[in-house]
């Protein structure tokens, strides 16, 4: 039987909803106040919630990393004997899932004033959203048998990771292109002794 979905919570309903502000407007759009009347609180419920309007943006990058590492674990759970078809699917559900993605084409497509300051999140000031990737993918890649030297299996996964993002904010290829080119290369890492 299968458990009914639990209503999000307040700070769910404000993050939503200023992901909905940011493509519809773009982030300078987005202000406590207008967020309040969006969801029907006061503005301080509003900061009592989600802080600043910084922490409002990191929350919203986090609720946007959550989905695609959600995206990660279903590739993996898919292929649960092969890694490297466990690699590729959850490179192609990431890539699928950020080309069609409003938020990050708001965000990258920023280009000037208070637009742009989400970017930094997804780009130079990264490396929480770095870490969390790279644990997320070092967990589940530890449920195989890889036999290889656990730095290199770090630095494998690191460079899997930041290759994923960088197609995630310019894309070269197709999807199926790109995760059939990492898996490859994965897979000849993997390989290696």
């Amino acid at each position: 039987m299968t458990s009914p979905t639990a209503a999000p919570t307040l700070r769910q309903r404000l993050v939503a909803s200023a992901v909905e502000l940011t493509t519809a407007h773009g982030w300078s759009h987005v202000t406590m106040a207008r967020l309040a009347r969006e969801v029907g609180v006061s503005r301080q419920t509003v900061y009592d919630q989600v802080g600043t309007k910084q922490e409002l943006a990191e929350a919203v990058i986090s609720a946007e990393l959550t989905r695609f590492l959600d995206a990660v674990t279903r590739a993996f759970d898919r292929s649960p004997d092969d890694l490297v078809a466990a690699v590729e699917g959850a490179c192609h559900d990431v890539l699928v899932l950020a080309q069609d993605n409003a938020l990050l084409r708001a965000i990258v497509s920023a280009t000037h004033g208070t637009d742009t300051e989400l970017l930094p999140l997804l780009t130079t000031h990264s490396a929480t959203l770095l870490q969390t990737a790279q644990t997320v993918v070092a967990e589940r890649v530890a449920e195989y048998d890889v036999a290889l030297d656990p730095v290199r299996l770090a630095t494998g996964i690191e460079v899997i990771v930041r290759v994923v993002l960088s197609h995630v904010m310019q894309p070269s290829a197709s999807p199926a292109r790109t995760a059939a080119d990492l898996s490859w290369i994965a897979g000849r890492v993997l390989a290696a002794q």
